[in-house]
């Protein structure tokens, strides 16, 4: 690429005797007041105009931003460097693979096939709790994790090998948000350029949507569909409109009762409630300079919960004694402080800053909370825990009332080793400290093993029927537990370190031990868990498990003495000390005085230097595994986790020109808030189910069926898998809740398998379509959403609105978003599913422009036909070439390849 510099922005700054080439923001009139977020893309735009995809009119535009003007100008953003998990990231690469064959077909060179910006692979989301509450647990978990994963685990090795600017930390070594913010994250990013070493300011695009957790640094990234991360990776800027930036004030400090987690959840009910979909938010004002980095972090991991693009915190010297604190080296740390300064990115409270919409919280209004049961938006304030779960139990049981004020069912429960209890309603079945949001902040995980300590000191003990963990961000955590003294006390109320990975906030909470999970099923009980997570969406944390709660990790810990839901905190004791006296939780609650001082003397500089230092070499079961070597991979046909997908089956020089759809009928017919957690394949799925009975006809036996996310790679299991949540309710079934729809293929209609009605649709020659409602595809930025849809045959998801990721991950594959007139939807339009639809006018993108509607159709049973225009969701020009060329990763390869 050929940097035009038409506002003559290229310079040097010198730095402590050291020399970086820049792109200077003065240059460019209007530059200061923008906000922090919006000069980190103005830079961006600088660096790499080249009078093509960027253009001095695109800086121009940014420069003399209008704060309350909506997003009408797209821009073209390129992220310095694209961060991965396993989950998402083995797909990225097997692509990656399978376009270094697909470019050799039409006569390239595969070697060409590389990532151009750094990319880096954090395998954190495949060990699974299988072992808990013992000091084995982590050996155990870490053994069978390599058991399952042997085959993923060598491909990847691979990808490090073969491919350039490609690392992966092997797994064991922690979570890929919490290794970012301590670790892999630049802040001020150096390259080396034509002989030349530019510095610029990092920003990254990820796999995951809680990538956002790097804005806590200042950092601007976000999270990505895999398809859209491969592009990046492959040199494909991400099209974007300038967004509205939301100014989020805070004042104050939080009190003693709360923690940084209760912000959080109280930030996610304000943004959500007010509205940031699309938007940046940025945090502003007096009261940032007194908010932690940890804080920072845990509130810009949550941005996917409150449905921004990103939440930033500006660069202070909050963020240069993190830097020290975390090992960094003293160079880079002067760097970002000088490149900063230089382009008034530095944060100055006094500033004038224009923001489009505007927010404040007064931290020490904030009280303790949790959020549930199925939605991080629902915050509850503690006080009335109870209260509301009474009120929400309605919704998952019906028993009798029992004179309990809710429903009631108590099973008594034998298990093997003696222990005898029963489980009701409400029952606590998980209590799991985990997910990157709150194990990478020590104020919240010293404050749980304090509350443990006090716990044991009066003699608590967590609940028999509990499932306890800790699974920690880093080793960090572990080795700062192990100065403080407090692990014996975690450990004496099960609370045992079970393993570095995600565990519990994607699914990966293991089966429920067999007798309880066995009662929880005859007797149909409405069980609970309770995790430090981000995500709580039904049916991602454990297949037994209907209502599940975010919360601090003190109150996890607290849940688990607990017991249960249905309990008040204020009012019904934990239990009673050795005199008989009733314990409550304000009798256990950690001094945040006596916390500090513990972290102050418990963590050290040091333990990031020792444990960072060997990051990517792995331990002895990574470094034995045998990796193949070669420029191209070769696929073993019998293998059940990486299978070569067929995106690029047959694909020629030119693209085949864009038809109308004809003939479609609907797959499924879904309401509101339906997010990729109900869409996208995830957790544990059984023998009866299309991906479990692939599984046995490849002789894999159900012991070793794994995750669905653990079988990413392998397209087969994942077509299987999509819309088949066991939480999601197709409408063109009455009562019926799973993967199921009516396959209009056969007489009558009959109720199938979606994945078995799509074949006999594929068969038929018979394009499909979803109708949707509100808020389409919110939820995690999964890009096997958007692929498992495709491979069904779905040409087009008719929506009243989707969410930023989804949407745009779709497009990516193909699939045509629409969206029903503003104010209509599929029930005020009379379509109940069963029709036959035809969507025409979306041919003139063969002329090179842009339908802002097209014509629908839909042609009933009983011979009524319905039409109406359906707003076409490409909204940049690049995303009108994807859906050209039959999805983003085509489109690259015809670029690769015409080079």
């Amino acid at each position: 690429m050929t940097t035009v510099d038409s506002f003559g922005s290229k310079g040097v700054l010198d730095v402590q005797g050291a020399e970086y080439e820049i792109f200077r923001l003065k240059a460019v009139d209007g530059y200061e007041k923008l906000p922090y977020s919006l000069k980190v893309l103005l830079e961006n735009l600088l660096r790499t105009e080249d009078g093509a995809n960027v253009t001095s009119e695109q800086i121009k535009a940014l420069a003399s931003w209008n704060s309350d003007a909506e997003p009408d100008t797209e821009i073209q953003f390129t992220p310095a460097r694209v961060i991965m998990q396993d989950f998402t990231g083995v797909p990225c690469i097997v692509d990656l693979a399978t376009m270094r064959e697909a470019i050799e077909d039409l006569g390239g060179d595969p070697k060409r096939v590389n990532p151009l910006a750094p990319a880096e692979l954090v395998i954190d989301h495949s060990v699974q709790i299988d072992s808990f509450g013992n000091d084995q647990a982590i050996e155990r978990n870490m053994e069978i994790e390599y058991q399952r994963n042997g085959e993923r685990y060598q491909f990847l090795r691979w990808g490090q090998t073969a491919f350039d600017d490609f690392k992966v930390v092997p797994p064991g070594m922690g979570i890929v948000h919490q290794v970012n913010i301590e670790n892999l994250a630049r802040t001020v990013m150096t390259r080396e350029v034509d002989g030349v070493l530019r510095a610029y300011p990092d920003s990254c695009v990820g796999t995951d949507s809680h990538t956002t957790m790097v804005n806590g640094l200042g950092v601007l990234g976000w999270g990505v569909g895999g398809i859209e991360a491969e592009a990046a990776m492959l040199g494909q800027p991400v099209s974007m409109l300038i967004p509205r930036v939301v100014g989020f004030k805070l004042t104050g400090s939080i009190p003693a009762g709360a923690t940084a987690t209760d912000v959080v959840l109280t930030i996610t009910e304000m943004l959500r409630n007010h509205g940031v979909v699309g938007k940046f938010v940025e945090f502003y004002g007096e009261g940032v300079g007194s908010v932690p980095l940890a804080n920072r972090a845990t509130i810009g991991n949550m941005s996917p919960e409150f449905g921004s693009t990103a939440a930033m915190f500006p660069i202070d010297d909050v963020t240069l004694d993190y830097l020290r604190l975390t090992g960094r080296s003293e160079e880079n740390i002067a760097l970002v402080e000088a490149y900063t300064k230089e382009q008034g990115m530095w944060h100055d409270p006094s500033s004038e800053v224009k923001y489009s919409e505007y927010l404040e919280l007064d931290l020490s209004t904030v009280v303790p909370s949790i959020s549930g049961p199925k939605r991080p938006q629902d915050r509850i304030e503690l006080t009335d825990s109870k209260e509301q779960f009474r009120k929400d139990i309605h919704n998952y049981a019906t028993e009798d009332e029992a004179g309990e004020g809710r429903p009631s069912k108590s099973v008594p429960v034998s298990m093997e080793d003696g222990r005898q209890f029963e489980l009701d309603h409400g029952a606590v079945s998980i209590a799991s400290i985990t997910s990157c949001t709150n194990t990478s902040n020590p104020s919240v995980m010293m404050a749980a093993a304090v509350l443990a300590r006090n716990a044991v000191e009066k003699g608590l003990t967590s609940k028999p029927w509990v499932k306890t963990s800790v699974a920690p961000g880093s080793k960090v955590v572990t080795d700062y537990y192990e100065k403080s003294g407090l692990i014996p006390s975690l450990e004496a109320l099960g609370f045992h370190i079970v393993g570095y990975g995600c565990t519990t906030c994607i699914g990966n909470s293991g089966p429920l031990e067999s007798e309880i999970s066995q009662a929880i099923q005859d007797n149909d009980l409405s069980v609970t868990s309770v995790l430090s997570g981000n995500r709580n969406f039904e049916g991602r944390i454990n297949p037994d498990v209907k209502m599940n709660y975010l919360a601090s990790p003190p109150l996890v810990v607290a849940y688990a003495l607990a017991g249960t839901m249905d309990f008040d905190f204020e009012n019904d004791p934990l239990g009673q000390d050795s005199e008989g006296k009733d314990i409550f939780l304000k009798d256990i609650w950690p001094d945040p005085t006596e916390v500090q001082e513990i972290i102050d003397a418990s963590i050290d500089t040091e333990m990031f230097i020792k444990e960072y230092s060997t990051i990517f070499d792995g331990d002895e079961r990574w470094q034995s595994l045998d990796t193949p070597e070669g420029d191209t991979f070769e696929w073993d046909p019998n293998s059940t986790y990486v299978r070569k997908p067929p995106y690029f089956e047959g694909i020629q020089v030119q693209p085949e020109p864009v038809q109308d759809i004809t003939g479609a009928r609907v797959l499924l017919k879904l309401g509101d808030s339906v997010t990729t957690d109900h869409i996208s394949p995830a957790g544990s799925f059984k023998s009866d189910t299309p991906a479990g009975k692939y599984l046995l006809e490849n002789g894999v036996e159900r012991k070793d069926f794994n995750s669905y996310g653990s079988r990413r790679g392998n397209h087969e299991v994942m077509i299987r898998g999509t819309f088949a949540n066991i939480r999601i309710k197709n409408q063109l079934l009455d009562g019926v809740e799973g993967g199921f729809t009516r396959d209009f293929t056969q007489e009558g209609a009959p109720q199938a398998y979606v994945y078995d009605a799509s074949q006999n649709y594929q068969a038929a020659g018979t394009p499909l379509v979803v109708l949707a409602g509100k808020e389409y595809g919110s939820g995690s930025s999964r890009d096997w959403a958007a692929k498992g849809t495709a491979l069904l045959g779905v040409k087009a998801v008719i929506a009243e609105s989707f969410e930023r990721i989804h949407r745009s991950n779709l497009i990516g594959m193909g699939v045509l978003p629409l969206q029903f007139p503003q104010g209509e939807s599929a029930d005020s339009l009379g379509l109940t599913g069963t029709e036959t639809f035809e969507i025409s006018g979306i041919t003139v993108l063969n002329d090179g422009s842009t339908p802002k509607t097209v014509k629908v159709t839909a042609q009933g049973e009983d011979g009524k036909s319905t039409e109406f225009d359906a707003v076409v969701r490409i909204d940049t020009p690049a995303e009108a070439d994807y859906y050209r060329n039959g999805g983003i990763l085509q489109y690259v390869l015809r670029q690769i390849s015409a080079k």
